[in-house]
Order: C-alpha cells, then structure tokens, then sequence
C-alpha cells in the first residue's frame, strides 16, 4: 500500500510525567467523544444480522446467505470465498485463516487455526544446500502448506448448514464472469507489478498494466479451482491432484514442499485464550498466531491504569500505548512460535504480576531507549527480518439472528504472497514461510511440520456470556495496535463503532519510529518527538493503519451495530 509519508517538523518540549495507577473498570456509560469529528460513514445497524468483509461484494454475498435462512458460518466462509477472488493480491486459496466461532446455543467460542506447515525437507541444511543464508522474503522457497480451503470445508462442517458448493458459488461466479476492478485494486496492482511471475502478470497486468478501473477481471484456472473444491471437497487440495500439482510447481522452483506435505496438512481447533479487560472477557488465538500479545498490552494497560483519564489525541496516552507495544513485542519476538514446537509461556506472558512489573521498568514521560523481552531465554532476533510487512490481509466478521458469530482473518502475507502464481490452477501461493529463519537458536528456525509465526489476530469480546464485539482488522504489525485503539474509543471513550474506526491512529515501527494519521494535532506530534520518538505524520486514509472491522451488541436492544474502515475497500451492512 502507498505510503506517502511526510516528514514533520518537530519541536523538543518538556512533558508531565505520568504516574501508574490502578485502573477501574468501567461502571457506567464512558465519557463523551464530543471531540471528535462526525463520521464519513454512518454506524449501519439492525435488529437480527451484521456482516463486513474487506470488499462490497463479500459482503453483500455473506448478507444474501443470512436472508437465505444460513448461519453467520455460512455467512463467513462464502464472504472467505470471494474475497479470494476480489481481493487477490491480499488472501486466497493459496493462503491461510484463521477464526473464532461462537455457536450460541451451545455456549461454545472456538478457535480455528488454519496455517499450514513446512514441507518435511524444510531444515535449515535444505536452504544452506542452495547457498543462502536467509530464507527469501518471496518466491518458492517462502511457501508452506496453505491452509485457507481446509479451514473453510472444517467450519462449515462443524458449524455451518450450508454445502461448501454452496458457499462457494458466487467466488465461482466471479471467477469465471469477472467482477469490476476498483480504483484502489487497480493501484494496488500497479504497486506490486515487479514482484508478480510471467502467469500473474498475465491475469493482473493485462498488456503489462494494471486493469483500468471499471473493468472486468476474470481469472478463468482460479474459478475451474473452485469448481473442482466445491465438486471433490478439500480432498482434492490435501491429497489430491490439486495439491499434486501445487507441490510439482513449488518443487520446479526450488521449493520444499512435496504432494506429502500437502496431504499431510490438518485444520487445528483449540480453546480461545482469553483475558479481563474494561469489563469483557477478550477472546484471542493462541500462538502460532500474536493474539497473545493483544492481550499482553491490554493486561499492561490495566495495570498502568490512568487511560481513561487522558486525551486520546494527546502525547501521553500515545506515549503509553506505545511503550506497551514495544514491551509486549520484545516478549512476542523472543516467544512466539509453533506451541508443537517450542514450549511459549502464555500464562506467564498473561499473568497481571508480570504486567505491573513491566509497566513499572518504563520512564515517565521519555521513551525507553532499547526493550527486552522480560522472561529470560537465549536472545532472538526480532521475527521478520526484511520481509515486507505491507498487511496485506483480509478481515471479515458476522452476526446472526440466533446470536452466533465469527470472526476470521485470511491472508497471502506479503501483496501478492510469494510472487508466484501456477497458471493451471489461477492460484497464487502465500509467502509466509519467509518469517521462518536459518538460526537454530531462534524459537521461528525452520523445521519440519512447523507452523511458522502469523500477526493473523481475529478476536471476540464478551459481557459475562453475552456477546459484546467481533473485532479485528488486516496490517501486519500494526494489528493489535489498530485493536487496543478501537477498543478504548468505544469502551473507554464512548464512541460509536464507526467513530472509533475512523479516530485517527497511530502505529509503532521498529524502533522508535511512530507512525501517525495527520490528522492527530501537531502539538501532539512535538510532544511525542521531544519525548524521543522518530515521528513520521502520514496523509489520507491509508492502508498503513489496518482496515478495521467490528460489530457491536447494543447491551440494551441487542442490535447489531457494524463498523467498516475507509482505509481499504472494507463495508458493513445489516438487517
């Protein structure tokens, strides 16, 4: 995504120091959000069903199923499917999902992790042999095991009531007809050009430019792909001819996985991980996925205590968030990984005690110069290296009438995954194997079966047992950060869903580099530099801050309040 970054003059001065104190937990209504600007969009609310998605056509597709008489599970996989489809640089068959599901009339929130594994030559010794040093950022050699269909076919066998033909249809449909090309598809393309292989420049850069706006894409192999899975089931993917073929064109590229490694892929359904936080019970996917560490900031934000009390466009409470951030990534970076393969220690990350010893390590007023992760363990290099962290991600939430709801995020990593697209099935591969690496001592060193680290975080939060929110959004990094904020707007700021996704935002880079929306006053820009961050000021609604989604339950009326982002092609709709 653009991300046109104007650099801000800034200004040293002196701030006020802030004091931790306990933090209530909210007993009444929030304050006033009177500050704040009206809305580009209106809150879209009704009285039975919600939906949103990354794209108008997903989400009109998941509302018709729920005028159908289907489930918010229904709901979301047929969103999931065309979102594969008009969304093709960011998610996809060739990518990974994951979700939480809550059926009502159960009493059951599970977890759905969807990633798939390295391939069983995947050793450090496999990448060495080809003279590398580092796992490449795209390519081949980035591809582990997608794991997208599968999670589809398990959810709506658990949960859902409709086939997975059915819910596959209209992805089929704009597959083989075409869909139009939006202005911001069509600059997104335009953006990733240099990293697409000869197939996908075929299909999005037709005459060696993107489609123009208002045109028709049809990506003919993808939509016979579909076919094929809504006729034979994920079968076909995992052990089939499908899967056969992806392996012999990953392998004629240097690539680890073999028909095998396919064949041995599984869906995994876990308990969510869950943590108190102004008043709900927030529900998170345990790692490999950094749901851990939303949790982790919200658990040193109460600790820290005082939010409520501060301006939410001001230095201070920008201050705090982002040296909680960086607290919670330093544990995140050294911890997290497959829980298969190393041993993360959740609870300790989670434990209030360890959090009120975190908050208490950082400097009034002043940034922290360097951050360490507080649970001792061989040093790690941050996660990532120089792989592209462009967010490029779909997110996707509904409701239903009987009160179930998910909420799921899929994605091909980097724009365009790894670059690669096989021209017999219209599929491009993921290229999240790239946060693997070589160093044996590193929890994410690459190794056979091992699922690799996701920010992939969808997450629900509950009044007691009553469904309050389904919330996440796409960026990467950025995530848990774009969460805590839209969160505090509607809990402790007293927003409405919309207003507290289109609040402006920041975003903590690497290091002491803070990202902010213009749109944040320059006084508080000065007092963020003068405290020793690298500011950057950002203009527009840029992609760089997520594409936040989230659907609130009225807790007087029940109704269905649904927020969409205007920083990507997201939309809500209700009835």
């Amino acid at each position: 995504m653009t991300r046109s970054m104007n650099a801000v003059v800034l200004t040293l001065v002196a701030l006020t120091a802030c004091e931790p104190e306990p933090q209530p937990e909210p007993e009444s209504q929030p304050q006033s959000a009177a500050s704040f600007p009206a809305t580009n969009r209106p809150d879209v609310m009704g009285t039975e069903v919600a939906v949103s998605s990354d794209h108008p056509l997903a989400t009109a597709a998941g509302l018709e199923v729920l005028r159908n008489g289907g489930n918010a599970v229904d709901a979301a996989v047929t969103m999931a499917g065309v979102l594969a489809v008009v969304r093709p640089h960011m998610n996809g068959v060739g990518g990974d999902a994951f979700a939480l599901i809550h059926i009502a009339s159960m009493g059951e929130t599970a977890a759905m992790n969807g990633s798939g594994r390295a391939g069983e030559r995947a050793t450090p010794e496999f990448f060495r042999a080809a003279g590398l040093e580092r796992i490449p950022s795209r390519g081949a050699r980035s591809v582990t095991v997608p794991g997208a269909v599968g999670a589809w076919a398990e959810s709506l066998e658990r949960y859902g009531t409709i086939t997975l033909a059915q819910a596959l249809a209209p992805a089929i449909r704009y597959a083989e007809n075409g869909f139009p090309v939006s202005q911001r598809l069509h600059d997104d393309i335009a953006e990733s050009a240099d990293v697409l292989d000869d197939a996908a420049k075929t299909i999005y850069l037709p005459d060696g430019r993107p489609p123009a706006p208002g045109t028709l894409l049809k990506n003919a192999a993808l939509g016979r792909t579909l076919r094929a899975i809504a006729e034979e089931g994920p079968g076909i993917v995992y052990g089939g001819r499908i899967g056969e073929r992806l392996a012999a064109f990953i392998e004629s590229d240097g690539g680890h996985l073999r028909p095998s490694d396919f064949a041995r892929h599984t869906t995994t359904w876990e308990t969510p991980i869950e943590a108190p936080y102004l008043g709900l019970r927030v529900l998170a996917l345990p790692p490999n996925t950094q749901g851990v560490t939303l949790l982790q900031q919200m658990r040193m934000a109460q600790a820290m205590g005082g939010l409520d009390k501060l301006d939410p466009l001001g230095a201070e409470y920008l201050h705090r968030l982002v040296e909680i951030k960086r607290l919670a990534f330093a544990d995140r970076d050294r911890w997290v990984a497959d829980p298969a393969f190393v041993d993360v220690p959740v609870s300790r990350m989670l434990d209030p005690a360890y959090a009120k010893a975190r908050v208490g390590t950082l400097t009034p007023g002043r940034a922290l110069a360097t951050v360490n992760s507080g649970i001792s363990g061989p040093v790690a290099e941050p996660i990532g290296g120089d792989v592209p962290d462009d967010g490029d991600t779909v997110y996707l939430t509904a409701v239903d009438a009987q009160g179930n709801a998910v909420s799921w995020i899929q994605s091909l990593f980097a724009s365009f995954g790894s670059g690669l697209l096989d021209p017999q099935t219209g599929i491009v591969l993921h290229n999240r194997g790239a946060l693997y690496t070589l160093d044996e001592a590193h929890p994410q060193v690459i190794e056979p079966g091992k699922r690799p680290f996701h920010t992939l975080t969808p997450h629900m939060a509950f009044e007691g047992d009553r469904l309050a929110l389904t919330f996440g959004t796409p960026g990467g990094d950025g995530q848990t950060q774009t969460l805590m904020q839209i969160v505090h707007n509607v809990m402790l700021f007293g927003m409405s869903p919309q207003a507290a996704i289109e609040a402006p935002r920041y975003r903590s880079e690497d290091d002491l580099e803070v990202l902010v929306e213009d749109r944040i006053p320059v006084a508080t820009q000065e007092a963020l530099a003068a405290m020793g961050y690298e500011v950057r000021a950002i203009s527009g609604w840029t992609a760089t801050f997520g594409g936040a989604q989230m659907i609130r339950i009225d807790p007087r009326s029940g109704a269905r309040i649904v927020a969409s982002d205007p920083r990507r092609e997201a939309y809500g709709l209700a009835y």
